[in-house]
């Protein structure tokens, strides 16, 4: 499969694939439709490729060119106009606001920024109905955004209401000194009261949309473990996030032998379920950019995740 790289700079969303031997002679179009991180269209690609937003070996192509092994991909995500992303009035569960920086805990199953296709009902479209003004570091389709949690993810996320707040939140998130404490219901009877996941996160090979831990084109990942409760074979896990992979928390559980519940792309068909993972972001510290002074949130279980508890108790 594809060896990827990804550059997400303010300006704008540049992402790069080198084409393998597996992918020889695959459409374009097929191709970044599957490897591109967002969930876009193929017929939003076809577009993007018609416009020359996407380059191969630096030439413009059709959507139809066939791929050589070799061949390196340049996909230049077009930067979207404000007046596309439309403020709307959806209730915020508000945990924290100042002038500087807001704290939401948001709902599972509620997306956290806007993407090609898809640009209403996110929590920036509630966010720029709910303030004024919000950062811009991000770009237009991510205004306020510091950093972002799963859809099917519950709790807190920061957010910048400008451009000063969102350097100084990134900067802590980069030097790993945010605290992100999360909560987990996970598939079999986790041995050890506590311990480490020191495992490098890539692209599954055998499916772009997936992550896995892999040697190859990865990033290193770290998350710490703390049992809080055992049902047999289910258990109760806060989690501790040293680095902020994409699906971290959900490819380390899976790799050690105990997927999230309800995982709809880790997890097991088989036992409890639930409407997406049991994964609660349940636990927010940083320093205010502005007054230095440290300030930490915790946002309750949401009831579906204590309900599932429920179920387990009574078993």
């Amino acid at each position: 499969m594809s060896e990827q790289q990804e550059q997400r700079g303010s300006e704008a969303d540049v992402q790069e694939w080198t084409v393998t031997a597996e992918d020889h002679k695959e459409r374009i179009d097929k191709y970044i439709t599957e490897s591109i991180e967002d969930n876009v269209s193929r017929s939003q690609i076809q577009l993007w490729i018609q416009d020359g937003h996407a380059l191969v070996n630096g030439r413009v192509v059709k959507s139809n060119y066939k791929l050589a092994e070799g061949d390196r991909i340049t996909l230049t995500i077009p930067e979207v106009s404000p007046v596309d992303i439309v403020p709307e009035d959806i209730p915020l569960d508000i945990a924290y606001e100042d002038r500087d920086v807001v704290v939401i805990n948001k709902p599972r199953g509620m997306v956290v920024h806007p993407a090609p296709g898809h640009s209403s009902g996110t929590v920036v479209n509630a966010l720029m109905y709910h303030c004024k003004d919000l950062s811009g570091i991000n770009g237009e389709l991510r205004p306020g955004i510091v950093h972002r949690i799963d859809k099917d993810t519950s709790g807190l996320l920061m957010a910048a209401k400008h451009d000063q707040a969102h350097a100084s939140l990134a900067a802590q998130l980069k030097d790993h000194s945010v605290t992100r404490k999360y909560i987990a219901i996970v598939h079999g009877n986790i041995a050890h009261d506590h311990g480490t996941i020191d495992a490098p996160i890539g692209r599954d090979a055998g499916d772009r949309k997936m992550y896995t831990v892999t040697d190859k084109n990865s990033k290193h990942a770290l998350t710490h473990f703390l049992v809080l409760e055992r049902f047999g074979d289910y258990t109760m896990v806060e989690l501790k996030l040293e680095t902020g992979r994409t699906h971290q928390i959900r490819v380390h559980m899976k790799f050690i032998g105990h997927p999230l519940v309800g995982d709809p792309m880790y997890g097991r068909s088989k036992g409890m379920q639930m409407d997406g993972q049991a994964l609660h972001a349940a636990v927010l510290g940083f320093v205010h950019p502005m007054t230095v002074k440290y300030l930490e949130f915790e946002a309750p279980l949401p009831a579906d995740m204590e309900h599932l508890l429920d179920r387990l108790r009574t078993r």
